[in-house]
């Protein structure tokens, strides 16, 4: 399966490990509750989609690498303590407790947050000394004599061995005990969530002309030769500081992130032509309405790349503004509660300013428990900071003008992402209006219309906010009724090389 199928399947696995009785017991006893394996190539998001599931779930999150553990740092660390048996006195051997369950405990009491996942990657490369215990722990929860505590749920995840001469292969005995996920690198799955996080337009016009390139491990003579989900994502995150700070991306800059020598130098070149193609189709001025004859010729004469390239960067544009409107949409709808409850307030200052510590306090605990995603810890701070600038109001202050100025700063700010969502709904006119003189009904608009069906924003921004020639062209296309086949239609689009 990909890894958005992976992702759905072991959040429901968690979900139900830690469905309770009327009793308060797990309605799966903790000792059926199968540790989840999760076994696919490096660098295909196994981690990150750990991460989301604990935020989506509002539960905690610890991850260990055990390829970096000893015996001792797992186990604990031996002591001899002096007991008494019938009379007798003896020395007898005991651990500390092992530094991963300690590790629990410590998030547990410092953010109240009780239930979690203990995630522990690279499974299948521990120690020889490390192996028998790790038998031992995926079957009752233990490290020596220290258990987990109840509420947690065990992910573990590894490489297959043709990615790591470390890796030993379970037995049956190890596998019986495991719920085995098999993951494999799959480039639509990734290209939602290169959506989601942002992930450079230059980077995924690229992978939409060369698929070939998203995932990829051979054996050379030159050694091993890999392109892996993440080396993109880390590449682009370097790309964005590089052009901020306006300096050149470079092949060697490239090459510090995919470890393949003909990618490198073909990435390389196509970024400088994808920074021309913003410059000579003018891909601002195209989206405020500015679209000349000189502009919409040449995108006609233009060969598939160009045209996949071209509609990459200005589609990433209005998606890009799309996500800051519904952004700032949850964000204003995370408030609406506490502004209805501070207007029936007899008291709103003290009110006001008891939301601000309870939310403070909140996401501190989410925080430590690593229990939150970035787009949640944007969304939590800017609600935080709303409230903060509310409860410095001055004292004077009556209630009844605390609530009038509360409620003033949240007007404005609905305003405002009326006016910004005005400008995006502009935006996704004008390049509706050039996709069709441009190209017509073609496999560019095609590819429009089902790119923002598709994007998880896009189709949120598209429910609120009317958008007449998205209503049109999906209708024109019968979107509804070829659905099946959109995605195959797509990929005719482009021309897939291979390495």
């Amino acid at each position: 399966m990909n890894i958005e199928q992976a992702k759905e399947y072991i959040k429901d696995s968690v979900k139900m490990y830690l469905k309770k009785d009327e009793y308060g017991e797990y309605r799966i006893p903790v000792v059926r509750q199968r540790p989840i394996f999760l076994i696919g190539a490096p660098g295909i998001g196994k981690t990150a989609i750990m991460e989301q599931i604990a935020s989506e779930l509002g539960i905690a999150f610890i991850s260990y690498s055990m390829s970096h553990h000893t015996r001792q740092s797992a186990l604990g660390l031996p002591f001899i303590k002096h007991k008494s048996y019938e009379g007798m006195e003896y020395d007898v051997s005991e651990y500390t407790m092992s530094e991963i369950i300690a590790s629990i405990y410590d998030i547990m009491q410092e953010s109240d947050i009780k239930e979690g996942v203990l995630f522990l990657d690279e499974i299948n490369c521990v120690s020889e000394t490390l192996a028998p215990s790790m038998l031992q722990f995926l079957q009752y929860k233990t490290f020596g004599r220290h258990k987990i505590p109840d509420g947690w749920v065990i992910v573990t995840a590894g490489n297959p061995p043709e990615y790591n001469k470390s890796v030993k292969e379970f037995d049956v005995v190890t596998l019986d005990r495991l719920k085995v996920i098999n993951v494999e690198a799959d480039y639509p799955t990734w290209k939602k969530y290169a959506s989601k996080k942002g992930i450079h337009s230059a980077i995924v016009s690229f992978l939409d002309i060369n698929r070939d390139y998203f995932y990829y491990m051979e054996t050379t003579l030159k050694g091993r030769q890999y392109i892996t989900a993440r080396g993109w994502e880390d590449l682009s995150e370097m790309i964005f500081m590089y052009e901020e700070n306006g300096m050149r991306v470079s092949e060697e800059l490239v090459g510090q992130y995919l470890r393949n020598d003909t990618v490198i130098k073909e990435f390389a070149a196509y970024y400088d032509l994808f920074n021309k193609y913003k410059k000579d189709y003018m891909v601002y001025e195209l989206l405020d309405g500015e679209i000349s004859d000189e502009v919409i010729n040449r995108a006609k004469e233009a060969d598939v790349d160009e045209r996949v390239s071209l509609l990459g960067m200005l589609l990433d544009m209005v998606l890009t503004d799309m996500k800051e409107v519904m952004d700032t949409s949850d964000y204003l709808t995370e408030l609406m509660p506490m502004l209805k409850a501070l207007k029936a307030a007899d008291k709103k200052r003290e009110l006001l300013l008891s939301m601000k510590d309870k939310r403070t306090d909140t996401y501190n605990k989410r925080l430590k428990a690593n229990a939150l995603e970035k787009e949640e810890k944007q969304k939590q701070r800017r609600v935080i900071g709303f409230l903060r600038r509310e409860a410095l109001i001055d004292t004077a202050s009556s209630d009844d003008e605390i609530f009038e100025n509360v409620k003033n700063d949240f007007d404005k700010e609905v305003n405002d992402m009326r006016l910004m969502s005005e400008k995006t709904g502009a935006k996704l006119h004008n390049l509706f209006e050039f996709t069709d003189k441009a190209f017509g009904d073609g496999n560019e608009m095609l590819v429009l219309v089902t790119e923002l069906t598709a994007g998880k924003r896009s189709s949120e921004y598209l429910s609120m906010f009317n958008s007449p020639d998205y209503e049109k062209y999906n209708e024109r296309l019968m979107l509804s009724e070829r659905q099946n086949n959109l995605r195959k239609e797509i990929e005719n689009v482009v021309f897939n090389t291979s390495i």
